[in-house]
């Protein structure tokens, strides 16, 4: 049976993370400052070196558990060990039939299979008129959070990300229509995640969400090596939008809702 140990060490659990930092850039952005306060990060290491994590994000709203893997045979076994670490409710981004690891002891509740994108030709986004995007601050929280009422019920966002300076909106008739953000956002590590990208039902098929994901974009490339995204893997038209600007798909996964069975 593998040991498994808590780690709190972000250098060596960056120099893990590193050597996929596509795959791995949320878990990477998560050991900013910013966010480290609300992770706890679980693993296994050989001859000194970490072979696997799991990190646990704890901020707002449900637990977010990442357990993303090339090897996931192996970091199911993992999971299946951290699994009484673990909170009674949470969410989860796996590795395909990396969810096997907690059939035993939990309800597990399957959002559809999901892709991981990252961006491979900057090139892309530097051509794309943004002049209708503008830099979203905290002035503008209210409507910010109106606009994912009326368009995305249920998205997961927290305000204090308006303070990283990374979302961007546009407005038609004065009105906030459509917004691009970062989940995860990390200058120190380089490494950006796009989330909350969302344009009004009234307002879609105009090409807003693309001038503002695209001005992000430019934004970020200055102070971050790479930018990902996750999108499901359904999602014909987001995925069409981000290949636009220059996002390849690196990698499938799943989201779940994760109870513990009483």
């Amino acid at each position: 049976m593998m040991s498994i140990e808590r780690f709190d060490d972000r250098g060596r659990i960056e120099a893990f993370l590193r050597r996929d930092a596509e795959l791995h850039a949320y878990s990477l952005g998560d050991l900013d400052d910013f966010f480290w306060p609300y992770v706890r990060c679980y693993g296994r290491q050989e001859d000194g070196k970490i072979r696997d994590v799991v990190l646990l994000y704890a901020g707002k709203g449900l637990p977010t558990l990442m357990a993303i893997s090339r090897q996931p045979a192996i970091a199911r076994r993992l999971l299946a060990q951290v699994a009484p670490r673990l909170p009674k409710l949470f969410y989860a981004h796996l590795s395909p039939g990396m969810e096997e690891g907690l059939d035993e002891g939990y309800a597990i509740e399957s959002h559809g299979p999901h892709d991981k994108m990252s961006l491979r030709d900057p090139g892309a986004v530097r051509t794309v008129d943004c002049s209708r995007a503008f830099q979203l601050t905290a002035g503008d929280a209210d409507e910010l959070l109106r606009l994912y009422e009326e368009s995305h019920p249920g998205n997961w966002f927290d305000l204090r990300l308006l303070q990283t300076g990374q979302y961007f909106g546009v407005r038609e008739r004065g009105r906030l229509v459509s917004a691009a953000g970062v989940h995860v956002y990390s200058e120190r590590y380089r490494v950006a995640a796009l989330g909350n990208i969302v344009t009004h039902p009234a307002c879609r098929n105009r090409g807003y969400a693309t001038q503002a994901t695209a001005r992000l974009c430019q934004a970020l490339l200055p102070k971050v090596e790479h930018i990902g995204l996750n999108v499901k893997a359904d999602n014909a038209r987001a995925i069409a939008c981000y290949r636009k600007l220059g996002f390849e798909i690196v990698a499938p996964y799943g989201e779940f809702t994760i109870a513990a069975r009483t």
